[in-house]
């Protein structure tokens, strides 16, 4: 081999859409066709492209294979895959199994089949339910290819399994998401193997500060192997709470030499890189260890393929990609894109005409308007700023636009067509909450209906007296509890009921048709607590900060009053978090949710981070608590403080059962539909557990007593 290889890879960021398979397609032909432009002999693309990766338990359906088989069988026939080598990800069934796979083509040929070997099954992921795992390391069979590839191209079979592609000038391999993140990754063999070009085909999904995890295995692992990495992602909302966040990227040695957008509103982005495999060579001829380990490994499975990768003729350093830094964003960055990209796929591929949002003027609904302001100002950049025609055809039918109406540059003048915000006001409603809702929607842009809804509580309430001659008073009023909090919860509900008339109806009456999609905007920890109402504005259509921590929240408030503009956050961030469902007192609120609640949302995110990914239970949290806590709190009071926690978390799970679909974000998200597992009718009291823990309080004060 020369010692001068240059070789130009493509990899991409691609928008697809679970089961659309005629988007799908076209989106990998546009990606395949900006790779040749680039000069790429290789493109790479996201796992499970071809049906989208969300596609859940549809993949245990023969159908979903079948029209995988038929988009291959249209790139192959096409002449799509004419030069290139092509790698897709598609499901495939060998031997009356079920695989997910990457599909390597070139010149109308299918070169390999190479399934997952570990597949992810934990957290968001279900693969294990839809898929089987290649066990057969470094072993190749012949595999009869489905009668839409042979149909198109003649060629009846081709090699499955774990192998390379031996090129007559360099080794490339796959590894598939999950298989980065193993403890011993598959990128290590193939490296010892001598493949100096892996190449990753991902579907891994956005959650707050999970890119450095992500690329830092990469470099790391290319910094220790050496060679050149490729990874392609999904970016987009293919049709659940989850968003992937892009960010296709290309490592040498290493070192990042490009990478793509983590958050967009484009549906295909490519991002390509030269470089010089000697490099590659060189990195690892330096490193003794290496050297050894390599020596002693056995070799790859290979397929071979009569075919240079590499670009022939002299080359001069200047054709070669040069290093760059990793670009992270900060968490409240992440906050202001990641939903935002999530709300534009969700809205424009739902057919609806735009969202309402019940704005109180609090820290969680302002913060959701920020984030439609924000997908506003992240339309508008593409639409006009990069001239990206399917943006703006997308605007053009969200909004409803007539043939004489331009696309907005303006955010603020897209928000007026497509957002509507309501304050649905009670007696009970403070004039703070009413004007930083109002100010903060004159500032996105939002249409906004400030609403008193004081006669549609008094008519339930008066039906109630009728029916049951009984009128039911707040508790400062001399009522119950249980009046109490039926009487705020008929003034939850009711916002529920209003803002879906509204959203069914407004864009008639604003001369446009169609329908709104209502926001939620309940963080993760109300949630988690179960601190909202079930079936009241919690239950909404999606909610974006579903999966935001309200600490998260209110720093990204602060943000956004500086870089998106919205000045009145700031103060909205520093106002005392309330539900204002009770009377307020000489016209100032009382009511707080951090006193409702019986503790902080700080305390909250940390019981959250204890219950789902530290996986503790009652007593195991009292004694980790013990120990963080032990200059803040006694024993006793971090036992009253785990039991409140776990009491009303058990009270409250039934309505994890009804939430809405929430943007994922944090670890510990409590959505039992898709995130955590867990039953929703609990013995409340956790007799067994709290009598456990109480008994370690009093072993803790014996102790105690003994040292003094």
């Amino acid at each position: 081999m020369s010692s001068q290889r240059i070789v130009t890879l493509a990899t991409c960021n691609l928008g697809q859409w679970a089961m659309d398979f005629e988007g799908n397609m076209k989106r990998i032909i546009e990606s395949i066709k900006k790779a040749r432009e680039a000069g790429a002999s290789y493109r790479l693309g996201p796992e499970l492209e071809v049906p989208g990766y969300g596609c859940e338990d549809h993949f245990t359906e023969i159908d979903t294979v079948d029209h995988s088989w038929e988009v291959i069988a249209q790139l192959l026939q096409q002449g799509h895959t004419e030069g290139l080598v092509v790698d897709v990800g598609a499901p495939c069934v060998h031997r009356g199994v079920r695989y997910n796979c990457r599909v390597f083509m070139l010149d109308g040929r299918v070169l390999l089949i190479r399934p997952k070997i570990y597949l992810a099954g934990d957290g968001n992921y279900r693969e294990p339910r839809y898929f089987g795992a290649w066990k057969r390391r470094g072993s190749v069979e012949e595999h009869t290819l489905p009668s839409a590839v042979r149909a198109a191209t003649g060629q009846t079979s081709c090699p499955f399994g774990d192998a390379a592609l031996a090129f007559t000038d360099t080794i490339l391999a796959a590894e598939t998401c999950e298989e980065l993140f193993t403890p011993r990754a598959t990128h290590v063999d193939l490296a010892l193997g001598g493949c100096e070009i892996i190449t990753n085909g991902s579907g891994s999904h956005h959650q707050l500060r999970k890119l450095n995890q992500r690329l830092d295995l990469i470099t790391n692992g290319m910094a220790k192997c050496g060679g050149v990495y490729l990874y392609a992602n999904q970016q987009g909302c293919d049709g659940g709470r989850l968003y992937y966040d892009g960010c296709a990227c290309a490592v040498v040695n290493g070192r990042v030499l490009a990478q793509g957008a983590q958050f967009s509103v484009q549906e295909v982005e490519v991002v390509t890189a030269t470089v010089d495999l000697g490099e590659v060579m060189s990195h690892r001829g330096a490193l003794a260890s290496l050297q050894d380990q390599a020596a002693s490994s056995p070799p790859l499975a290979l397929v071979r393929v009569d075919r240079c990768l590499c670009r022939g003729g002299p080359h001069t350093a200047q054709e070669l990609t040069r290093p760059r830094p990793a670009v992270y964003l900060s968490p409240e960055e992440e906050i202001a894109y990641g939903p935002a990209a999530w709300l534009w796929d969700y809205l424009r591929r739902s057919g609806a005409s735009g969202f309402m949002l019940p704005l109180s003027g609090g820290a969680d609904s302002s913060a959701t308007a920020a984030i439609v302001g924000s997908m506003c100002r992240m339309v508008c950049r593409a639409a006009h700023e990069r001239g990206d025609e399917t943006v703006a055809a997308d605007v053009r039918r969200v909004a409803r636009l007539g043939a004489d109406e331009d696309v907005p540059r303006d955010p603020r003048e897209l928000a007026q067509k497509i957002f509507l915000t309501m304050y649905l006001g009670t007696e009970n409603s403070s004039a703070e909450t009413r004007e930083r809702a109002r100010r903060l929607a004159e500032e996105v842009g939002a249409a906004h209906l400030p609403v008193a809804i004081d006669t549609v509580v008094a008519a339930l309430v008066a039906f109630f007296a009728a029916v049951t001659r009984v009128t039911p008073r707040y508790r400062s009023q001399g009522g119950t509890h249980e009046e109490n909090v039926a009487l705020q919860n008929i003034q939850a509900r009711l916002r529920m009921v209003i803002s879906f008339l509204f959203a069914q109806l407004w864009p008639s009456v604003a001369g446009r048709g169609g329908y709104l999609l209502v926001l939620g905007s309940a963080n993760v920890d109300e949630t988690l607590r179960g601190y909202l109402t079930k079936y009241d504005c919690s239950s909404a259509d999606i909610n974006p900060i579903g999966g935001i921590s309200k600490t998260d929240l209110k720093r990204f408030l602060l943000w956004a009053a500086d870089h998106l503009g919205y000045r009145s956050l700031a103060g909205i961030a520093h106002a005392p978090p309330t539900a204002e469902l009770e009377p307020l007192r000489e016209g100032q609120v009382e009511q707080t949710d951090e006193v409702d609640m019986g503790m902080t949302y700080e305390e909250l995110s940390i019981f959250g981070t204890l219950r789902k990914v530290d996986r503790l239970g009652p007593v195991s949290a009292f004694r980790a608590l013990l120990s963080a806590w032990r200059d803040r709190c006694a024993p006793a009071e971090v036992a009253a403080k785990v039991k409140h926690f776990f009491r009303y978390y058990a009270i409250n799970r039934h309505k994890a059962t009804v939430l809405t679909p929430s943007y994922h974000a944090e670890s510990y998200s409590p959505d039992d539909n898709r995130y955590d597992h867990r039953q929703f009718l609990y013995n409340v009291a956790w007799p067994w557990q709290f009598r456990r823990i109480d008994e370690l309080v009093k072993e803790h004060d014996r102790q105690v007593g003994r040292e003094k």
